[in-house]
């Protein structure tokens, strides 16, 4: 990978931009059409939101108005926790399109495995959500499904009566939380794996992470998406300045030492920032 332009190559062909940019907690007014139209200005090419996100239509619209083709931005949204189920899947991703107001989704993600509405049946509504999302992918609604916080079981799961494998499996990954087993997983069933929150929700002031930063000339903002992607991750920073949005991209002309790799090792310990997916409150 030589720019965030560069892609992987998802099981069925599909190109994903190696690089993504978030949209969690923007709003939905014009400051996010204008955000989003900067990151693209400053090339991001994969934008990545989410119905519960409610941002969808601003998303859209600099999307829309951004001046490039439709088919140079790699556009991702998610099924909403509530809406769980094949009917309710279906009535969801009809809004989200009405809202995205774009012919088609390029990657579409079930958000979490296991909502808390549907703690004791969620293999059974997982089951149905996912046909939706064949039908609506065979259908060329969508060119790409997947998952997002889903774990090694949650997969198996959902591969009992699938059709066609998740492409995609989007987890929180940082050096604080590296998920090997799920990562080892994705990669043995051909599952991209992106990383949210690879810089640590903002919580960058570790000693640790500032020293290394400072070997590479780079900020620790850079060294972390650096380091997801000599992990192979896809990985979704959010970025408010146009500094910052060039600073995030500038991620390539540098390579983290296997000793300072093996160094952050150390940070395992402090753990996640977010949620379990077995046992969210949501």
């Amino acid at each position: 990978m030589n720019s965030i332009q560069d892609s992987y190559v998802l099981s069925n062909g599909v190109k994903i931009p190696c690089v993504g940019f978030g949209t969690w907690k923007l709003l939905n007014d014009e400051h996010t059409v204008d955000v989003v139209k900067t990151a693209i200005d400053c090339g991001y090419r994969h934008i990545d939101t989410a119905f519960s996100y409610k941002n969808d239509i601003a998303v859209g619209k600099a999307i829309r108005e951004c001046g490039l083709k439709r088919s140079e931005i790699f556009v991702t949204s998610k099924l909403d926790n509530p809406s769980h189920g094949y009917e309710n899947t279906l009535k969801e991703f009809d809004i989200t399109m009405n809202n995205l107001g774009i012919e088609y989704l390029d990657l579409y993600l079930i958000h979490w495995p296991r909502p808390i509405m549907f703690r004791e049946n969620w293999k059974a509504v997982n089951e149905g959500s996912w046909k939706a999302f064949e039908e609506l992918y065979q259908s060329g609604k969508i060119r790409a499904i997947g998952v997002s916080n889903f774990l090694e079981h949650h997969i198996d799961a959902l591969l009992d009566t699938a059709t066609i494998a998740p492409m995609v499996d989007q987890l929180e990954l940082h050096p604080q939380y590296v998920q090997e087993d799920a990562v080892n997983y994705c990669k043995d069933h051909r599952i991209i794996v992106e990383a949210w929150s690879p810089l640590l929700r903002g919580q960058m002031d570790n000693p640790l992470l500032i020293n290394i930063a400072k070997k590479y000339n780079k900020s620790v903002a850079q060294l972390l998406l650096r380091w997801s992607i000599q992990h192979g991750f896809l990985p979704l920073p959010k970025a408010s300045s146009v500094d910052r949005m060039k600073e995030n991209a500038d991620i390539f002309d540098f390579e983290i030492s296997k000793e300072d790799i093996e160094e952050m090792k150390s940070l395992e310990s402090l753990g996640r920032t977010g949620a379990h997916p077995d046992t969210a409150q949501f």
